[in-house]
């Protein structure tokens, strides 16, 4: 019966683990597929000038497809864990397991953490993609404004050129601030792959702590470096905003 239990929890973790690899895969892809729209129709919106009125904003209709497709597959994904998750919390609660129930639990709560962080970022990363079409969006509609009063006046006058120079600068600093979100999430990615191998580490540390004072004192120090740490990437993260966006509004 024992053994039974036990291949059945194994089954389960096997699940998790294999549904994990593929959301991971799915929302670095979902990732991309975010970036490089905001490059394309960066791309695009420079020879908009240049193209007729019946030239889209964006050659975006495959990868708005694309993209509700991957939302629905990873919405799946996420409901498929979530009840995996769900099966071994059943299961740690039921009667009859062994005393090992301590590690049946901190392993759920590691598999727990991963589903929530997983929807974070999709979540996020869902609506960065929305806020990008619905700018472009709105952008396509200015630029379809502007060229039909030029065509209707039929003069290329100083204010003109002066609202279409503004227009550029305001692309181009969208541009630099999309880039900069993009090295955001790619921090945000490796920050969140070492996370899951210092919450192993921290776990250990505290069993050592409770044996050992000196080993308490040590994990201690290490935290203030970590806070200390996260509090200087942080001001300088806010720093690099701040003169992105005066150098945008300049």
């Amino acid at each position: 019966m024992a053994a039974g239990t036990s291949n059945y929890w194994e089954d389960l973790r096997k699940q998790a683990r294999q549904l994990e690899n593929e959301l991971d895969l799915k929302l670095v892809s979902f990732s991309k597929l975010c970036t490089s729209y905001s490059h394309s129709s960066a791309r695009d919106g420079g020879r908009d000038r240049y193209s007729s009125d019946t030239t889209p904003l964006l050659n975006g209709s495959s990868q708005d497809r694309m993209f509700e497709t991957m939302a629905i597959e990873i919405e799946q994904l996420l409901a498929r864990l979530t009840g995996v998750n769900d099966k071994m919390a059943e299961y740690t609660n039921s009667a009859g397991v062994p005393s090992l129930n301590a590690a049946l639990m901190h392993t759920l709560q590691r598999h727990r953490d991963i589903l929530q962080d997983y929807t974070h970022e999709f979540h996020k990363t869902k609506a960065n993609f929305m806020a990008i079409r619905e700018r472009e969006n709105l952008m396509g509609s200015v630029r379809k404004d502007i060229e039909s009063y030029k065509s209707g006046s039929g003069v290329n006058n100083r204010r003109t050129e002066l609202f279409l120079k503004e227009h550029d600068h305001l692309r181009n600093s969208d541009r630099l601030i999309e880039e900069t979100i993009s090295i955001a999430m790619a921090t945000k990615e490796n920050m969140t792959s070492q996370r899951g191998m210092l919450k192993s580490i921290h776990s250990k540390m505290n069993t050592l702590a409770n044996r050992f004072p000196a080993v308490n004192s040590l994990i201690q120090r290490i935290n203030l470096r970590k806070r200390r740490d996260s509090l200087i990437l942080g001001g300088v993260i806010g720093i690099c905003t701040i003169l992105l966006l005066l150098y945008a509004f300049h």
